[in-house]
C-alpha cells in the first residue's frame, strides 16, 4: 500500500482543496491529511474562520482524504512520516524546496496549485467586500446627515 501525506490548514474549504486532494489521492492508496490545530495557526500569526474540528470535519467527509490528523508543530513531519510509513511526502507547489531535507526518508514531491482560486485571495475578497459595504453605509449616513443639516437651515 502506497501511503500519501500532506499538510495544510484548508480553511474555508474551496474547489482548489478539492483538485489538490484529488490530485495527491491519485498518487497513492492511501491519503493522510495533517491539518493545522488552532494553536499551530496562532504560532504562525494565522488565524482560520473555522476551528480545528470544523476543518477536520470537512476534510474527513472528502472522498479522497483517508485519515486527518492533528499538524502541532513543523517538526512533526519526519515523526508522522515515520509513525504512518510514507511514501510519499506531497505539498502545493507554492512550498516548492522547503521539504527537500524529507527526500532521505520518502519521497517528496510539489504539486501545482489549482489557478484563480486560493484561502488568501477568498478572505481578502470578504474584506474588501465588508469594506465596500461599510464604505456604502458611512455615504448613506453622510448624505442622511447633509439632508438633517439643510432640513434644520432652512426652517
Amino acid at each position: 500500500m502506497k501511503v500519501i501525506l500532506t499538510y495544510g490548514t484548508f480553511d474555508l474549504f474551496h474547489v482548489g482543496h478539492v483538485r489538490l486532494l484529488e490530485r495527491l489521492s491519485k498518487l497513492g492508496d492511501k491519503l493522510i491529511v495533517g491539518l493545522s490545530s488552532d494553536e499551530f495557526n496562532n504560532g504562525k500569526g494565522k488565524s482560520s474562520f473555522f476551528s480545528y474540528q470544523e476543518r477536520a470535519e470537512i476534510l474527513a467527509s472528502c472522498k479522497f482524504v483517508d485519515l486527518v490528523i492533528p499538524e502541532h508543530t513543523w517538526e512533526q513531519k519526519e515523526t508522522d512520516i515515520k509513525k504512518y510509513n510514507v511514501d510519499v511526502f506531497a505539498m502545493g507547489d507554492d512550498w516548492e524546496g522547503r521539504f527537500d531535507s524529507l527526500k532521505s526518508l520518502c519521497e517528496v514531491v510539489y504539486l501545482p496549485r489549482t489557478k484563480s482560486i486560493s484561502t488568501s485571495e477568498i478572505k481578502t475578497l470578504i474584506a474588501e467586500l465588508k469594506k465596500n459595504d461599510l464604505d456604502k453605509v458611512q455615504k448613506s449616513l453622510n448624505d442622511a446627515i447633509e439632508i438633517i443639516k439643510k432640513l434644520n437651515y432652512s426652517e
